[in-house]
């Protein structure tokens, strides 16, 4: 009989350790993440920036942060949600949405900083590569490094978008443009690959979506209704795509800042389980019992499963 070895006994699991709560969940990658968050021992408390961009089914979320030992610090944020006021109320999720949220952010950041003066970015959106450490300026450019979570880098994926409008807007942001729409790699060795910047302007100002609603609108007009329902309610059809972006890329440039909703000043009041609100709503919501309140209710428990089970008896003796 072949010796065998047992390999989990009392020492392994003596010495076992859980992983990460993030990582059991499947939320983040910490070997990526060390990789963002590690600075040099020679710029000690330097703060390390990052630009994280995530999706969700509804919106594109864009945030510049810093890792500390208590956790990492949002400097500040822009979401999708907020092109509404520049006049883009739908189709939040696209590439064209993911680039004017990217430029936002920027915009938002550099005045943040007080640095929104000096790096104007690019104004023309061409598609063209674009890179603000290029230019000579008595000031060093604010620099971020893209954190794209568990997101697949696919090229043309929708994190290129945000990635763009973030350089276009004034942020050194380190890249190339492999992953870009219009990138064509090199056929035969040792010939150069091709990039087609007009390609990606397309992307840039919805060019995808607006052929996809062309063709919707002549083959099935049910469909097209559907589908882009809160276009139509807005009084946008497939010619008025490009101008729509266009001017929100111009009054993202005018005016970034944040301006939080006001407070309607609903108040609550309680009456037993009932809440109801200054503006008619009522819900029900059940008080949190105290310890001793809890225990009673144990203890009653226990005295009627005990009473039942004593009446039980007492039939099965008859």
């Amino acid at each position: 009989m072949a010796f065998v070895k047992i390999q989990k006994n009392k020492a392994f699991f003596k010495r076992f350790q859980c992983q990460k709560r993030r990582r059991r969940q499947g939320k983040t990658d910490y070997q990526a993440r060390r990789k963002m968050v590690r600075q040099d021992k020679n710029k000690y408390n330097a703060r390390k920036y990052r630009l994280i961009v995530r999706f969700t089914n509804t919106k594109c979320i864009c945030q510049i942060a810093y890792a500390s030992i208590i956790g990492d610090k949002v400097i500040c944020q822009a979401t999708s949600k907020e092109l509404e006021k520049y006049g883009i109320p739908c189709g939040h999720t696209n590439y064209a949405a993911a680039y004017a949220t990217g430029l936002l952010i920027a915009r938002r950041c550099l005045k943040h900083f007080s640095l929104d003066d000096t790096f104007k970015g690019k104004a023309e959106v061409n598609g063209e590569d674009y890179h603000v450490e290029e230019e000579e300026s008595e000031r060093r450019p604010f620099k971020a490094i893209l954190d794209v979570g568990l997101t697949r880098t696919t090229s043309g994926a929708r994190i290129w978008g945000a990635l763009k409008g973030a350089v276009d807007g004034g942020l050194h942001v380190p890249h190339n443009n492999k992953k870009f729409p219009g990138y064509q790699a090199s056929e035969e060795k040792g010939s150069d690959p091709s990039y087609d910047a007009e390609a990606h302007k397309d992307r840039i100002f919805g060019g995808h979506v607006k052929e996809y609603m062309e063709m919707l609108s002549e083959e099935d007009p049910t469909k097209y209704e559907a589908h882009f329902s809160k276009f139509i309610a807005g009084g946008i059809d497939a010619e008025k795509m490009e101008g729509m972006y266009t001017e929100a890329h111009k009054k993202i440039r005018s005016d970034p800042t944040y301006k939080a909703k006001a407070k309607k000043g609903t108040k609550w009041t309680r009456k037993g389980n009932e809440m109801s609100s200054s503006d008619g709503k009522k819900h029900n919501r059940s008080i949190k019992l105290t310890l001793k309140q809890r225990r009673v209710k144990v203890a009653q428990k226990i005295a009627a499963a005990q009473a039942k089970a004593a009446a039980a008896a007492e039939d099965d003796d008859e």
